[in-house]
C-alpha cells in the first residue's frame, strides 16, 4: 500500500455547504434527498463548522412522532439555528495531507469527516467512508 498518497486523491471536490444564515429544515432536507452525513459550515468559502446528521438528532424528535407531523419537526428545527447545532472546533486538513494521517486523525477522534482546506478556502471534504472506499480498492489491486 502506498504510504505517501494525498488525501487530494480522494476527497469529494463537489461539495455542498451550508451559510450560517440557512435554516436547519434545510440541511435536514440536504442530509435526506442527496444522502449526507455532514455539510461543512461556511462563510465566503472559509469553514466555520461542520454540521453532522447526528447533530441534528437531540433537535429533532420527527421519528418519535408520525409522518404526518412533518410540521413538527419545521417547528422544532425553527427553534434553533445552524450556529447552535454545528460543531465550531474543527479540525482542519490540507490537500497533501497523506491519506494515512488523514486516517489516524480520524481513527483518535469522535468524527467521521474532515474539511480540506487550502490557503483557508475549503476545496473538499474527506469521510471514513472515503477511506474504506480507498482501502477497499489497494486490496483489489
Amino acid at each position: 500500500m502506498k504510504n505517501s498518497v494525498p488525501v487530494s486523491e480522494i476527497m469529494t471536490r463537489n461539495l455542498i455547504k451550508l451559510n450560517l444564515s440557512d435554516e436547519l429544515t434545510k440541511a435536514e432536507e440536504l442530509f435526506k434527498t442527496d444522502k449526507l452525513r455532514h455539510i461543512p459550515v461556511v462563510t465566503e468559502n472559509k469553514i466555520i463548522g461542520m454540521l453532522s446528521y447526528s447533530d441534528l438528532l437531540p433537535v429533532s424528535y420527527a421519528d418519535v412522532v408520525e409522518r404526518e407531523a412533518d410540521n413538527v419537526e419545521s417547528i422544532v428545527f425553527n427553534m434553533f439555528s445552524i450556529r447552535q447545532v454545528m460543531t465550531k472546533d474543527v479540525v482542519i486538513i490540507n490537500p497533501e495531507t497523506t491519506i494515512k494521517e488523514t486516517a489516524e486523525i480520524l481513527s483518535k477522534n469522535e468524527f467521521h469527516a474532515l474539511p480540506v482546506c487550502e490557503n483557508d478556502n475549503l476545496v473538499g471534504i474527506v469521510t471514513t467512508t472515503d477511506l474504506i472506499k480507498y482501502f477497499l480498492e489497494q486490496y483489489e489491486q
